[in-house]
């Protein structure tokens, strides 16, 4: 048995010494603590608040681009048959053309009315797209709509006032496609 409490004393002397040689701290470790427990504390609050204010931007930002993407996509499909519509415009003008011509042949004017039917089946079609005629003849001249290909004095309009077109403009939806040839009064 007193083998057992030597073997005991011994042992605890042992632990006794390893916690010995662990508390034992060099100066570099104490002037280390010191700087540590005298930094600045990090503010918190600060930080959340540009975390906020972070988050605030980046969620205005991604609402800015879904925004412009729904805009383009709209504006795409709204002009998308803007291309076919400018090829089509000539056909439209040949047809009217076309229309110009008076005939005392009866088989002329059977011709003649199958045109006019093609020509008001086009145009209906184009309408159902959204293009519209841009009216002129009688209206103050505007440069968003008219081109002036010819000025001349008239006494029978004011100043300004288209007197003759020569070419159709057209519009799809509230663009203009293609500006109405005109003549202006001076």
């Amino acid at each position: 048995m007193e083998e057992k409490k030597q073997n005991q004393n011994l042992n605890n002397e042992e632990t006794t010494e390893q916690q010995t040689e662990a508390v034992e701290v060099t100066e570099e470790e104490v002037v280390q603590a010191d700087l540590v427990e005298e930094a600045p504390t990090p503010d918190f609050e600060a930080q959340l608040a540009e975390a906020k204010a972070s988050e605030l931007r980046l969620r205005a930002d991604f609402d800015n681009f879904k925004r412009r993407n729904r805009i383009e996509a709209e504006s795409r499909a709204k002009y998308s048959s803007q291309t076919i519509v400018e090829k089509l415009l000539p056909l439209v003008d040949n047809l009217d053309r076309a229309l110009q011509i008076e005939s005392d042949n009866e088989e002329t004017k059977s011709v003649l009315a199958g045109v006019e039917m093609v020509k008001r089946q086009l145009v209906e079609t184009l309408q159902n797209e959204g293009v519209v005629e841009i009216p002129a003849v009688g209206e103050a001249f505007d440069p968003n709509l008219h081109q002036a290909v010819v000025q001349e004095p008239s006494e029978e309009h004011e100043s300004g006032v288209v007197t003759a077109e020569f070419q159709k403009g057209y519009k799809l939806h509230d663009r203009v496609i293609r500006p109405s040839m005109v003549k202006v009064a001076e």
